[in-house]
């Protein structure tokens, strides 16, 4: 039942936002929890204003079309990465892929429904309104129509920023003699710059901007050697294989094959066991056989050595 009719004719003034405040990048941003879009999009307007170099962190995106309500969107790449829904009780870190649009006009970041399903976010409308996430129904999060939304925020900032420096900084050396201003504005860089820094719970994956391009010395069709089935497993090993592939997954280092995409060349891998720990290895040797080498001199150890010694 509405909790207040409108007046005849005035029934769209009774509509609210799915609005809500976010950390992205440690900057604020604004995202709209959109049940009817089909993907996660930005515009890249906005993306200037949260990540001024966000040219330098997009995968590229090809062969898609997109589309609104009534105009194409075009595309310029995804970004990867994480969307932190503060709360003073325990902020909720939400891994997204973002389409940045050329043409999208909207102001804040559109949340596409699939990942409103798969953390189980809630928006609920009955007396006050709010939205939770998974399955802690009691931790309220406010819409940015609600106040101190932007409270919050700053102090989930200082928060991130304290155990930033009790975690990753506990062991870092600082020189004494800097002034207490010197030492703040030194810990104020690193946070920045804290993607840096690998941790337990964000370990070090692909890095972007470096990959390698393998060229082979031979044209379509490729050979069948280089489309090698998977080798035979057991049940140890296969669990074991299944627990490295999401890792590597998690980690951006691996990706699914769509189901309409078609794979010219695969290598199949083993587990190989050492005082219990399991490791994935590849056999490449086949696609070695095929791959041009690169040649480049390797500098020597020693003489790098001595060419630091009075650094």
């Amino acid at each position: 039942m509405c909790k207040t009719i409108p007046a005849r004719g005035k029934g769209y003034t009774a509509g609210s936002f799915c609005i809500t405040s976010v950390l992205m990048s440690d900057i604020e941003a604004k995202v709209n929890l959109d049940t009817t879009a089909f993907c996660t999009c930005l515009g890249k307007d906005s993306h200037q204003i949260i990540l001024p170099e966000w040219k330098n962190h997009l995968l590229p995106i090809e062969g898609v079309q997109f589309s609104s309500a009534s105009n194409n969107m075009y595309p310029l790449g995804i970004l990867d990465t994480n969307l932190v829904f503060p709360h003073p009780a325990g902020s909720v870190r939400m891994k997204t892929e973002i389409v940045v649009m050329d043409n999208c006009t909207s102001q804040h970041i559109i949340l596409e429904n699939d990942y409103l399903n798969i953390y189980g976010i809630d928006i609920n409308n009955h007396k006050d309104r709010y939205l939770t996430i998974g399955d802690n129904k009691r931790q309220k999060f406010a819409f940015s129509n609600m106040p101190k939304q932007i409270s919050v925020v700053s102090s989930v900032k200082d928060t991130y920023k304290d155990e930033f420096v009790s975690n990753q900084l506990v062991e870092a050396q600082i020189n004494p003699l800097l002034s207490p201003k010197m030492r703040n504005e030194l810990i104020n860089v690193l946070y920045t710059y804290s993607k840096a820094f690998a941790s337990d719970n964000e370990p070090l994956g692909a890095i972007r901007g470096h990959e390698v391009d393998i060229t082979l010395n031979i044209d379509r069709p490729y050979p069948p050697v280089l489309r090698r089935p998977a080798y035979p497993a057991s049940p140890r090993a296969r669990e074991a294989l299944e627990k490295h592939i999401q890792e590597l997954i998690q980690l951006g280092v691996l990706r699914k094959v769509g189901h309409n995409e078609e794979v010219e060349v695969t290598t199949p891998v083993i587990i190989s066991w050492h005082n219990d720990k399991s490791r994935m290895v590849g056999d490449f040797r086949a696609l070695n056989t095929y791959t041009v080498p690169d040649r480049y001199p390797i500098p020597r150890i020693q003489e790098t050595l001595t060419q630091l010694s009075k650094a």
